[in-house]
């Protein structure tokens, strides 16, 4: 118990206030998964926790499981409570009914898409007249997303995962904003498990051989992320073969560009045969390596200190975990300068502090500032365009010309191998700092702060709220689209 009691924060069992986690069964890989384990695991000590565990087709539907135990080993303390109701989907109202009665969570936390969680927010004057709702907001793009006005509006406590989220939030909610709580909680990962290697590290050398045969490489480029069309592997992948183009052929073929995707997906697109059509038959000139299959935390840690630098072209993205890792792993970074990529980039203002968005600045990516971290090689959009779907109905798609990211690809490459993994290692450092806090334990406190900030003086909801006959909300914002 000497360890429980002297960790700071550290809460009785029974003095501790039930949270109910809404959002991808923690035991997946998935991004959402992955953050809310982590957050999970850093404040078992501080909290119980009761979870809806979400997935399309879950295979222990219906079940009632408790990680007790492995929160325990992982987390440090040794009364966890952490209970899981395993769900197809994300939920329904009378599952969220059942377990209000049963569980009485002091607090809902959600997190993920607020529109997978509809019918929550239809019954949200029913939730908060019992316990409050918390969410972590994982994207928000321009133009202001005003459809999602009602979600937020039913939230008393808006956590955003990038300084854009966090400005869109309180732009979205107008007035409303200071009656909330909107405050920026970036994602962290566990730095001991992503973070650089020895080069004679014995697991490294095997990982390598594993990953290039007999191939001594000078040069890599890992692209790790979903193969889906915003991620933009295409324009990655035709980037990599305009800097290969500007290289002799003995240069060329010491160079390397790894996908860690899926080879064909339908929600992306067929990579060996894009590959075929756009580079031909010279394999020893481009020299792309798939690793399509899954990977533990540890190996992906393996994976990064195989290779040189992380690129992500993604046109629209809310954090960009891969960055966060590529940091930790302390390798440098190619990116689109979009959503919660820039901040990971740390663009500096006039007075060299880092870069805050406003509603006069709502994002960077027109290049107004160009000084960022060392470890950084932004990649500007080129060209902004509309998108949308039904239940997005519009989207900026911050698009970057692969001839750009050439460019930036050739500026790592001509560095000398110690600066490049200097610059890496300054990354790190600063993702470890308070002011980034890219690490569970630090995202995990600033999790707590806010809830606890939240619990301190939370009211249940008033049951009426009086409107004059005829008045409405506006569905949109007039957005002046040069200073975006």
């Amino acid at each position: 118990m000497e360890i429980v009691t002297k960790m700071e924060g550290y809460t009785p069992p029974a003095e501790r206030k039930k949270i109910l986690l809404l959002c991808d069964d923690i035991r997946t890989h998935s991004g959402i998964g992955t953050i809310a384990k982590e957050i999970v695991l850093h404040s078992a000590h501080r909290y119980n926790w009761v979870q809806v565990a979400a997935a399309i087709d879950h295979p222990e539907h219906g079940k009632a499981l408790t990680l007790d135990a492995e929160v325990n080993k992982h987390s440090g303390i040794t009364d966890a409570s952490v209970k899981l109701f395993p769900h197809n989907g994300y939920g329904n109202p009378d599952l969220l009914r059942h377990l209000i009665k049963m569980e009485k969570p002091d607090a809902i936390f959600i997190f993920t898409d607020p529109r997978y969680w509809t019918w929550l927010f239809q019954m949200e004057n029913e939730i908060r007249k019992v316990c409050p709702i918390a969410y972590l907001n994982i994207w928000d793009n321009y133009p202001a997303p005003m459809y999602n006005k009602t979600f937020y509006e039913s939230c008393d406590l808006l956590m955003g995962i990038s300084k854009q989220t966090v400005n869109i939030n309180k732009l979205v909610l107008g007035d409303k904003s200071q009656n909330k709580i909107i405050s920026y909680v970036p994602h962290g990962l566990n730095h001991l498990i992503f973070k650089p290697l020895n080069k004679d590290d014995e697991n490294l050398i095997k990982f390598k051989e594993n990953l290039f045969g007999k191939k001594d490489f000078e040069f890599t480029v890992l692209y790790n992320s979903r193969n889906i069309r915003r991620k933009a592997i295409p324009d990655t992948i035709w980037a990599y073969k305009q800097f290969v183009d500007k290289l002799p052929l003995d240069k060329a073929s010491k160079c390397a560009l790894v996908l860690k995707t899926n080879k064909v997906d339908n929600n992306g697109t067929d990579l060996p045969t894009l590959i075929e059509a756009i580079c031909g038959h010279e394999p020893s000139r481009y020299n792309i390596i798939f690793s399509d299959n899954s990977l533990p935390t540890e190996q992906m840690n393996l994976l990064y200190n195989s290779t040189d630098v992380q690129i992500q072209l993604t046109s629209n993205e809310g954090w960009g975990l891969a960055l966060t890792e590529a940091i930790l792993s302390g390798n440098p970074i190619i990116a689109n300068v979009t959503g919660g990529m820039q901040d990971q980039m740390r663009f500096e203002d006039d007075n060299g502090d880092w870069v805050e968005l406003t509603d006069s600045f709502p994002s960077n990516h027109r290049g107004t500032y160009k000084k960022c971290g060392n470890w950084s090689f932004p990649v500007f959009p080129s060209n902004i365009s509309i998108n949308g779907s039904p239940p997005t109905p519009y989207i900026f798609d911050d698009r970057c010309s692969a001839e750009d990211a050439a460019e930036q690809i050739l500026n790592v490459y001509n560095l000398k191998p110690e600066e490049r993994k200097s610059r890496g290692l300054e990354g790190r450092e600063w993702a470890l700092s308070d002011e980034a806090g890219f690490t569970s334990v630090k995202m995990t406190q600033r999790v707590i702060d806010n809830i606890d900030n939240l619990l301190s003086d939370w009211k249940p909801r008033e049951k009426y709220n009086l409107i004059k006959v005829g008045e409405s909300t506006p569905n949109t914002v007039t957005h002046n689209l040069e200073k975006y």
